[in-house]
């Protein structure tokens, strides 16, 4: 195996590599873009194919449960099928999968052939990022990791102006339309110009049926209890039963899996020490970097009432800081050390993280420039230096497996970091509203400036508010106790964030780029 993957770095002419490895990264664009452009039109969808408000949400979980337990089998599927056929099958049932949920006349119907885009999108991603190890010598893998990085995280930035777009000028059939020519044009280039592998149908009778059905159970267990806690709660019996088979069959999972001298997933990986930490620091990423997509678009929406399309230019500003600043991390990456580059990248996105925590009622695009200029500049350094930390001193076998592994940190962290926020969010917006109404009531101007209160009411109160005073300041004391709740919830993720920096000492130092 060992030789077939190092014989996939070609002697060949250069050019013809990185229009193989771009194709991939136009198939991983793909994949990740339409996680976005879907939840913002859900209930454009919803309405069109009559779907109860208590199903909706599945549109999206039956998507990611599928691309969590895809992501950690590209290892196994990269060996049976080589790097090259795997994207191809991949990007070819992912294009049939959305002509599939364009053509979906009922939920049922879509919801299937969502769970067939999200197993073969979720392969994409951490197939992209070996490949950068795999096809390109030490000095290009910098910019092919830049490339990569900048796709991963510019789709999630466009994914709600390109949504909202489509959607209000189309219909959103168009939203899984858009897939079908990119990944038909990545699928043939992919196969004409990557590296033609010998296949291993070995693998298939080595193939642990048992460990992979305790994989599988683990995860989809995982991802459901942290989708329905922060509304059900984290302590009901459905969460805990949901956690319970998590823990169990994870636990299962592990002690066969360490024991199998082939195993489904190499957690062997996560004995050498670059990839640990490397790992975790994907891990913190995706909180950060998942929860501050999230929570922009949902104040944006349910705090300023904006629509698809003008929360989309407003989160662009991200993804131009992150374009801007790419070249630099490319040139920063080759010439110094991987862990302060990693330390000097989550530090600053803490800071832009917590930058938001500030905001009041009014916040609009003027309040949110810096913060995203902030967390732009720093994406690219918390990208590109920890994925040298966690693949780039693996032996080249491994990298596949590794970097499945590393890939999945990152969604679990993004679907914790969710549940943590939607946790915050619903349980601590009435409290705060509580306190708000104590402090209008003792005449506190500060609270009364933050919650927009009309100046003639509480210049003239004096005890308790009487009907009409009650009626005006109700919803706008809801919408600024919300507006707390989402404050707070970007504290938490920025200070996650920054516990990034306890984990970077313990990595070895990478050779340079």
């Amino acid at each position: 195996m060992s030789e077939r993957l190092e014989a996939a770095r070609p002697d060949g002419t250069p050019a013809i590599v990185w229009l193989g490895f771009l194709a991939m990264c136009v198939g991983m664009f793909m994949a990740i873009l339409d996680v976005q452009v879907v939840a913002t039109s859900l209930p454009t969808i919803q309405s069109a194919l009559d779907i109860g408000p208590d199903q909706m949400s599945w549109i999206q979980t039956a998507y990611l449960i599928a691309e969590v337990v895809a992501i950690p089998l590209t290892g196994l599927l990269t060996r049976l099928l080589t790097m090259r056929w795997l994207f191809v099958v991949a990007i070819g049932l992912f294009v049939t999968a959305s002509a599939g949920c364009a053509a979906s006349g009922s939920f049922g119907v879509l919801v299937a052939w969502r769970v067939l885009q999200g197993f073969s999108g979720g392969t994409l991603i951490p197939s992209v990022f070996s490949a950068v190890f795999i096809l390109f010598p030490n000095e290009r893998q910098a910019l092919a990791t830049t490339i990569a990085g900048v796709l991963a995280v510019l789709a999630p930035t466009v994914g709600p102006i390109v949504g909202g777009w489509l959607t209000e000028t189309y219909s959103w059939h168009w939203l899984f339309l858009i897939n079908i020519l990119p990944g038909l044009a990545s699928a043939i280039l992919a196969a004409r110009f990557l590296p033609k592998q010998a296949t291993d149908p070995s693998e298939l009778r080595h193939l642990d049926g048992l460990s992979l059905l305790l994989m599988a159970a683990a995860l989809t267990a995982l991802e459901l209890s942290l989708k329905e806690a922060p509304t059900s709660g984290w302590t009901s019996a459905y969460v805990l039963s949901l956690l319970a088979v998590c823990l169990v069959s994870g636990g299962a999972f592990i002690t066969r899996t360490l024991r199998r001298r082939r195993p489904i997933v190499d957690l062997g990986n996560f004995g050498d020490r670059n990839f640990l930490v490397g790992s975790v620091l994907s891990f913190i990423l995706g909180i950060g970097l998942f929860g501050s997509v999230y929570l922009m678009p949902v104040f944006l929406a349910f705090i300023r009432g904006h629509d698809a399309l003008e929360i989309g230019v407003t989160m662009l500003v991200t993804g131009i800081a992150q374009l801007v600043t790419a070249p630099v991390a490319v040139v920063l990456e080759k010439r110094m050390d991987a862990r302060l580059l990693s330390a000097a990248g989550f530090a600053l996105f803490a800071i832009g993280v917590g930058m938001s925590a500030f905001q009041d009622p009014r916040s609009d695009y003027d309040a949110m420039f810096w913060p995203q200029v902030v967390r732009g500049v720093a994406i690219m350094f918390c990208l590109l230096p920890p994925t040298r930390l966690a693949l780039g001193t693996l032996p080249a076998d491994r990298v596949p497996d590794a970097s499945g592994l590393f890939n999945l940190m990152r969604n679990l962290g993004g679907a914790i970091g969710i549940a943590l926020i939607d946790t915050i969010i619903y349980t601590r917006s009435e409290p705060l509203g509580q306190d708000l109404w104590a402090r209008l009531a003792a005449g506190d101007i500060e609270a009364a400036t933050f919650v927009g209160a009309p100046a003639e009411i509480i210049s003239r109160h004096s005890g308790s508010f009487d009907a009409d005073a009650m009626a005006t300041l109700d919803p706008l004391v809801q919408t600024a106790a919300s507006v707390q709740a989402m404050n707070e919830a970007w504290m938490v993720v920025a200070v996650l964030t920054g516990c990034a920096l306890l984990s970077v000492p313990f990595a070895r130092r990478p050779a340079p780029a």
